[in-house]
């Protein structure tokens, strides 16, 4: 079970490194109308800047009918123009200071932190919205550079306000443990998208036992 007086975890989306639009935004939308979504981070992968703008003209409507945030991976300078809800930067990615001067004081930052507890300080201390730690799981979306294990949740809990975000191979089937531990948020991608009854179904599953965890 969850820490007493600490809200249920929620779900974090990560869309497909590449996505063909029609098909996607139905797609989404069926996930977003099956249960509690927090967020979804667009992250397309070597594609043209005009992808990404044509894919935040359909989807950023979709999220905002749901009270989604949406938010960009990496780039906080398209995501100030575009006006999404925020980003998600990496340690190689737009540093988090230069985030919040081009998006302002109201937009979502999150910042990952991989398995480093120094990391995660230094981006907690800086004022971002939420750190992320991963992978917690082999995945097939892209190739870890570092491992994450559970007492880093557990350590983030204790010590701070700021939410964590787990990452990495995240399922169904695997989920609890990390809900147990502390995760405010779990990011998942292929585990709702490819699931194999489909997204709707993924996200029923997962609210389900966010449910069950926190009560």
């Amino acid at each position: 079970m969850t820490p007493e007086g600490r809200e249920p975890t929620r779900l974090y989306l990560i869309t497909p490194p590449r996505i063909d639009l029609d098909p996607f935004s139905r797609t989404l939308t069926e996930a977003l109308d099956s249960g509690d979504v927090a967020c979804l981070q667009l992250r397309l992968k070597e594609v043209p800047e005009d992808d990404i703008r044509r894919a935040v003209d359909v989807l950023l409507p979709i999220t905002q009918a749901y009270d989604v945030a949406l938010l960009l991976n990496d780039d906080a300078r398209l995501a100030a123009e575009l006006g999404v809800d925020g980003v998600h930067v990496g340690q190689e990615d737009t540093p988090y200071d230069e985030a919040r001067r081009l998006l302002g004081p109201d937009a979502i930052i999150g910042v990952t932190c991989h398995d480093s507890r120094h990391l995660a300080m230094e981006a907690g201390e800086a004022g971002a919205d939420y750190v992320a730690f991963g992978a917690f799981f082999p995945t097939t979306t892209k190739t870890p550079k570092f491992t994450a294990g559970l007492d880093l949740l557990s350590w983030w809990q204790e010590l701070m306000e700021i939410p964590c975000v787990a990452i990495g191979g995240i399922t169904v089937e695997n989920c609890r443990p990390l809900v147990e531990a502390g995760a405010d948020f779990l990011a998942v991608s292929a585990g709702v998208w490819g699931h194999d009854k489909g997204p709707g179904d993924a996200v029923r599953q997962f609210n389900a036992i966010f449910d069950s965890t926190s009560s």
